[in-house]
Order: structure tokens, then C-alpha cells, then sequence
């Protein structure tokens, strides 16, 4: 298993890895990159860090942040493709050790205790924790969300075997949580939201995948075809929103100040 060194220089066994950037973010721990970064009590830098779950040899949750990102997206592109990568920052490269995980592991280190938060010592910052995603909430709207850019073509043909799920006039929606989430994105084009609120990433062919979000709403769409909709309001309902005459410049205009995937 890869390993690497935690700031206490305790052997870290080291689980997963992800990318925080203000292009690409775990969702469910915010709506943008600032608020993702304060939640892990990290300064928002533009460069971004490169988080990095293990357990010390007694079995403690610790996440490393570096400031490698390169490194940290290499590692997880060659995992993703079944390849053993060795991620280990060099010590310059860490901007610190924060106890905990601030997301949910199905696995463990082989050899060493279960997981568990390390013991407290004075002046240490509560340990990280993943949001409660049990319940419908701004968590599992992003999750909501994520699931929907991931399985794009699925949801897309459920509105087209089901007329009633569009509205009648696709341009001026009736719904008024919907009008307000397209009026708030609006809102983005002329005084841009903080980083991370609009994502664009690749999709097929010419198009782009769109993901908007705001306080209490998700929005995903691709620039060549509709949107959907989730609101905190409204637990596990789903909103398609036709393209119309405006839907389009929305969208090609979230799309020019959206932040993209190196």
C-alpha cells in the first residue's frame, strides 16, 4: 500500500486521495471552493491542495493537505485505471495534518486498528467529520446532483418518456423555487459568484456539463440540451427545465466564467 509521511512523521497508510481545487471539489462538502476550504480550516488559494486519507500505524484518521496537486491528480488518475501509484508528498509540499476525514471510507488499512480520531492534545482543531448525508439536506442535494452529471443519459430519457415532467412553456417556468434559481444564476453572468459555483467539465461531443450551485439549490445541465433542478426545500424532488428561448444564453454565459478542469 502507498504510503507517506504525516507532519508528526507517523507512517500514514494511505486510503484514497482527492482533488480540491476550485474547479474540482468533493460537492457534498460545499457549495464553492471558499466554503469547502473554511469547513477544512484551509486558506482558499487559487493553486488549490490535494487531500490525502489515511491512518497512522495505531490506526488514527488523519488527512494530509498538500499543495502538490499535480502529484495528488496523477495518483488518481493512475488508480483509476488500476495502476499502484506510490503517493507520497515531500515534506515541503504538506500544509499541514488535520485529524479526521471529512469524507465517508468503506475501507482501512490492513494490520493496523480500526479507524478512529486520534486522542486530542491541547490546541488541536476538532476532528474532521463527513457532513450528515442521511437526511435531505444542502449535503444530499449535491450528492443529488453529482449523481445526476454522472448519470446524465439516464435522467435525460426519463423526461423524455414523460411529457407531464416539462413544463408547458419551457422559457418561463411556472415553478417558483425554479424561477428563482434561474434568476439567481442570472444573477452570476453580471457579478460573479465566489470560485466554484459554476464548474464546467467535459461532456459529449461540443458540449459542456454545467454545475451551478447556490444557497440552497443545485443546478446541472449541458450547454446543448435542458437543466435540472434540486432545492433544499423540496427533499428528493427533481425539476427539468426545458431549454426554451432563454435557457441557451444562460447557459453559454455560466459556461464563459465557469472554472475548468486543468
Amino acid at each position: 500500500m502507498p504510503t507517506t509521511e504525516s507532519a508528526d512523521n507517523d507512517q500514514l497508510f494511505v486510503l484514497t486521495a482527492v482533488l480540491l481545487t476550485p474547479a474540482q471539489f468533493p460537492s457534498v462538502l460545499g457549495d464553492d471552493y471558499p466554503e469547502v476550504c473554511a469547513g477544512l480550516g484551509l486558506e482558499p488559494y487559487a493553486e488549490g491542495y490535494g487531500l490525502v486519507l489515511g491512518q497512522d500505524g495505531g490506526g488514527a484518521r488523519w488527512t494530509v493537505a498538500t499543495d502538490d496537486v499535480t502529484l495528488v491528480a496523477c495518483a488518481i488518475a493512475a488508480w483509476d485505471c488500476g495502476m499502484e501509484y506510490d503517493l507520497s508528498p515531500g515534506e515541503h509540499s504538506i500544509i499541514g495534518a488535520l485529524p479526521g476525514w471529512p469524507l465517508a471510507l468503506a475501507v482501512s488499512a490492513p494490520g493496523v486498528p480500526k479507524p478512529h480520531d486520534p486522542d486530542p492534545e491541547d490546541g488541536d482543531p476538532a476532528p474532521l467529520a463527513p457532513p450528515d448525508a442521511a437526511e435531505w439536506g444542502p449535503a444530499q442535494r449535491r450528492l443529488g446532483a453529482d449523481e445526476i452529471a454522472m448519470q446524465w443519459e439516464a435522467w435525460r430519457e426519463q423526461v423524455d418518456g414523460d411529457d407531464e415532467v416539462t413544463f408547458a412553456d419551457p422559457g418561463t417556468p411556472q415553478h417558483k423555487g425554479v424561477r428563482r434559481v434561474l434568476d439567481e444564476a442570472r444573477g452570476y453572468v453580471t457579478t460573479p459568484p465566489p470560485p466554484g459555483r459554476v464548474r464546467s467539465s467535459f461532456a459529449a461531443g461540443e458540449a459542456r456539463t454545467l454545475r451551478v450551485d447556490g444557497p440552497g439549490w443545485s443546478m446541472v445541465a449541458r450547454t446543448d440540451d435542458i437543466a435540472f433542478v434540486l432545492l433544499d426545500e423540496e427533499p428528493g424532488e427533481v425539476h427539468p427545465v426545458g431549454r426554451g428561448p432563454e435557457l441557451p444564453t444562460l447557459l453559454t454565459s455560466l459556461d464563459q466564467l465557469a472554472v475548468r478542469p486543468l
